[in-house]
């Protein structure tokens, strides 16, 4: 399945059916009174989050919604029928904004969460509504209200406990395959993983947390460079980084120069981003020239760097360790209210 996190729809509530004009006809009555019914409501485009779903490709392929219009009025004071409200589905995690003011509707965080996108328009009033003791007989009614018309931008920002970043050839996609059921693809050449991958792993009975192996960073990411300012976003949604170093990089560039490039494309980014908790590893143990790097990492970094093999499965035991305890720490954490970002 290709993956999509950006698009583009129309969206328009159904139009409210008119009023009708009808005059009772009874025996004996040569004008009976006004009995024209009020037209229906139309129809409202609801979006609604729904966790079975990974992608925006199905909408990026169908960019106008309708709902159904209202039925007009009928004679006998009946009403038309209310017009059908369409619901889109879109991934945990979709932003949906207002294209064209750039105001943010809602932030799909949580399965079932929805939205009227647009509303349907009222139904208009048959003659029975205008009926006054001047004007017994009017023979007016209201032409329906049109639905509410428009365009919307969809942003998926991938929800996930642990993003995992690097740049290219780190070996983000090979953790991910050891750590989880997950299946990215696997190459020994810059930005194999074209797309973001999310892996469930499970510690234990009764614990289990989510990663993103995301794009290889480099440096002018922030700016549109490589791949990294498509996934740069998918970051945010994680609530810790696993910064993943070559210790023994084929082109023996300097460890500690490569973390730093990194980080500073997250700050420029993001502040709020690099800010984020970050577990600091040290890949491909299993080579030669490693073990420098990794001693490289510890002197120049005032943090803890976890030495492992992604390949061999070195490591990956404490790895999963530091993980669950950063999370669990999190959670411990008592929450504040801060605005969302995107308001």
């Amino acid at each position: 399945m290709h993956f999509v996190d950006e698009t583009e729809i129309q969206v328009k509530g159904g139009d409210g059916g008119k009023g009708c004009v009808s005059l009772r006809r009874e025996k004996f009555v040569p004008k009976g009174g006004p009995d024209g019914g009020d037209g229906g409501d139309g129809g409202d485009v609801i979006i609604e989050a729904d966790e079975n779903l990974g992608t925006l490709l199905d909408l990026a392929s169908k960019a106008h919604h309708h709902a159904q219009d209202g039925k007009p009025g009928a004679g006998r004071k009946r009403g038309g029928a209310d017009g059908s409200d369409i619901v889109i589905k879109v991934p945990v995690g979709t932003i949906v904004r207002d294209r064209d003011t750039g105001v943010v509707l809602k932030d799909m965080i949580e399965h079932g969460q929805s939205i009227v996108a647009a509303r349907g328009g009222r139904g208009g009033r048959g003659n029975a509504t205008f009926a006054t003791s001047v004007n017994q007989t009017p023979m007016e009614a209201e032409p329906g209200r049109r639905g509410e018309e428009r365009h919307l931008k969809l942003e998926l920002k991938l929800i996930a406990d642990v993003g995992v970043i690097g740049k290219p050839n780190a070996g983000k996609s090979t953790l991910l395959s050891r750590i989880s059921a997950a299946h990215p693809k696997i190459a020994s050449y810059p930005f194999t993983t074209l797309e973001p991958q999310l892996g469930i792993v499970e510690v234990g009975q009764y614990r289990r947390f989510t990663v993103a192996d995301l794009p290889g960073l480099i440096e002018g990411a922030h700016k549109g460079k490589g791949l990294g300012d498509e996934f740069l976003r998918h970051v945010e949604r994680t609530r810790i980084v696993v910064h993943m170093v070559d210790a023994a990089p084929v082109d023996r560039s300097d460890p500690v120069e490569s973390y730093h490039a990194i980080r500073e494309e997250l700050r420029l980014y993001s502040p709020l981003l690099a800010e984020k908790p970050e577990i600091v590893v040290a890949n491909k143990m299993d080579l030669h020239g490693a073990e420098h790097g990794l001693r490289r990492l510890r002197e120049a970094l005032d943090v803890e760097v976890l030495p492992i093999s992604a390949i061999t499965g070195k490591g990956l035991k404490a790895l999963i360790i530091s993980i669950v305890k950063t999370l669990d720490g999190l959670d411990e954490e008592p929450q504040e209210e801060k605005p969302h970002p995107e308001l």
